[in-house]
């Protein structure tokens, strides 16, 4: 058996000196090649864009799981982005839009305000959770909106079967600025010494885990600030240290793509793909889109476990073994399992990112519990704030 050097091995855990910027533009800097987008009707900034092609080639027998290849390939190991012009019905759209409208009327009625990832919080309008919600004011609309084949196409093809949507409405209004450039969900949701934290086999398969998806819900010019995307970037093995380093900050916005949208339009993207939301200095177009983030199934645990209680009961005894001398390691170790040691999935209405990405996790709390001396009371009364803040707000 034959090992590789070790200068050619990828490193268990990536630190920043594994981002190289000659190493990242090598990737990056290369030219789209049409033969490798059969289903597509062109390439537009080095990006497929499908249309009439694709929808003949599904009607062959064969053509979708043909076409599902396709787009894996693409979004895998090609630019890490397609765009699907007409992807949904302009009077499809509308309906869903009158919904998302009136939603953010009754959220400023209601003087409720927005965190946000990568933007200044209350910038833009959101709705956090939409899903649900637009599925309660109009089933009809929801249904004709869900019953798109393209999500399902892309969705079967990048996760399989099993896959569970999410919706953030978000609309950037004239003069909202670009968000900085930065990776997707799950670990693009961390800062960077998180990030660091986990070893590079995870890196690796978290873009596996989620495909991200926006549809236009109105006509986005350039001057609208449609997303600023910088194809084959989600090749980079470090991307998700590299990302929060300024050199590649600078590189991404010197060599970004923009793709003007149409309302009915949808883009879907590996979430490794570095990207952003551009400016709108556009002076009347609100720029609305419905961003889609689809999971794949194997996000989830065989066994639901009821950490809140088990978390109560806990801390006496991490508290007293504390006292009596414990190292941090150890009861660390304890919360670790005792606790949700992840902020998601939460209710972004209640439990908003705000002061950083992701809300406290339920280990935070725990552990903010422990060394600070708090009663089972008081911890009890925290669990159960949290929890209700993760509800959805439909319960």
């Amino acid at each position: 058996m034959t090992t590789a050097p070790a200068e050619s091995r990828t490193p268990a855990w990536f630190s920043p000196a594994d981002c190289d910027l000659d190493a990242f533009r090598a990737l990056v800097e290369q030219e789209a090649d049409p033969g490798e987008h059969p289903s597509a009707d062109a390439l537009e900034q080095g990006v497929p864009v499908y249309g009439d092609r694709l929808r003949e080639r599904l009607d062959e027998p064969a053509g979708r799981r043909q076409v599902q290849a396709e787009l894996v390939r693409t979004l895998a190991e090609g630019p890490g982005i397609a765009v699907f012009r007409g992807a949904f019905e302009q009077d499809v759209v509308e309906r869903a839009s009158t919904v998302f409208r009136a939603l953010i009327a009754e959220q400023r009625a209601a003087g409720v305000g927005g965190g946000d990832h990568f933007a200044t919080p209350g910038a833009n309008d959101r709705v956090w959770g939409a899903l649900d919600k637009f599925a309660l004011r109009d089933a009809e609309a929801f249904c004709d909106y869900y019953a798109n084949d393209v999500l399902a196409l892309v969705s079967e093809a990048w996760l399989g079967p099993g896959y569970q949507v999410t919706s953030q409405v978000n609309v950037v209004n004239p003069g909202g600025t670009a968000q900085r450039a930065h990776r997707d969900y799950h670990l693009g949701f961390m800062d960077r010494e998180q990030a660091l934290a986990y070893p590079a086999h995870v890196h690796a398969l978290s873009p596996a885990l989620t495909l991200q998806g926006a549809v236009a819900h109105v006509d986005m010019p350039v001057e609208t600030g449609p997303t600023l995307y910088l194809p084959h970037s989600q090749k980079f093995a470090a991307g998700y240290v590299a990302f929060h380093q300024p050199e590649f900050t600078a590189y991404f916005e010197e060599h970004r793509v923009q793709l003007p949208l149409r309302a009915g339009d949808a883009v879907f993207f590996n979430p490794a793909l570095f990207h952003g939301a551009g400016s709108n200095v556009s002076a009347d177009v609100s720029r609305m889109a419905n961003l889609l983030q689809v999971s794949s199934a194997f996000g989830r645990a065989m066994e639901a476990v009821d950490t809140t209680a088990i978390s109560s009961a806990v801390l006496g005894v991490l508290s007293a073994r504390r006292a009596a001398g414990a190292g941090e390691r150890w009861l660390r170790n304890v919360v670790g399992v005792a606790a949700e040691a992840y902020a998601f999935p939460t209710n972004l209405d209640r439990d908003q990112p705000i002061g950083g990405l992701a809300p406290a996790s339920q280990a935070e709390v725990l552990w903010r519990a422990l060394t600070q001396g708090w009663g089972r009371e008081r911890l009890d009364a925290e669990l159960a704030a949290g929890e209700e803040r993760r509800r959805t707000g439909l319960r």
